[in-house]
């Protein structure tokens, strides 16, 4: 027989179960009676996952760094918990010590990467190249190298042909109606 799962706060015999999915990774927070009513998990407008999971993931060093205020809009620790999201951009940096071990139990790090469409990406590199060969063919001209002006001039054609090109798949512009 599995023994009784405890509550994250308190330690008591845990009721009350929250489960919340991030990137395809499973957070769960166990409560009891008490906690749950405590933490307003009963009243959906009083109640914050933001700050149960602070509580049961955050060291008490890392909370206790976030004491201050956010210099950029006066925004506390507390004012966090309570909206769940920052007032300012210097809100990150100001409560830095407190938002890292949170974002490490919730995604694969701490650095937000982004994601840029394989198509787009491909059409930004394109473009630098043509960029780039029309600067080496400014100066090849300049510095009075022909040869190498004619090779670049060519490169730049052929790249020049590849973005104005439609991508496969990418459906061809309709004539336009009078």
């Amino acid at each position: 027989m599995a023994s009784p799962l405890q509550c994250n706060l308190c330690g008591k015999p845990a009721t009350v179960h929250l489960t919340q999915i991030v990137n395809s990774k499973m957070h769960k927070v166990d409560l009891c009676e008490a906690c749950a009513q405590a933490k307003g998990v009963t009243d959906p407008g009083g109640f914050s996952l933001a700050d149960l999971l602070m509580k049961a993931s955050l060291s008490p060093e890392a909370s206790a760094g976030a004491a201050g205020d956010c210099p950029g809009c006066g925004f506390t620790a507390n004012d966090f918990k309570k909206h769940g999201r920052f007032g300012c951009p210097q809100c990150y940096r100001t409560f830095a010590g407190m938002v890292a071990p949170m974002l490490e139990n919730m995604h694969k790090g701490v650095r937000h990467a982004g994601k840029v469409p394989v198509k787009a990406l491909e059409r930004h590199t394109l473009l630098e190249r043509v960029a780039g060969l029309e600067a080496g063919l400014a100066a090849a001209v300049k510095a009075e190298r022909y040869e190498e002006a004619a090779r670049l001039r060519d490169e730049l054609a052929e790249a020049r042909r590849s973005a104005a090109k439609p991508s496969p798949g990418t459906p061809a512009p309709s004539p336009a109606r009078r």
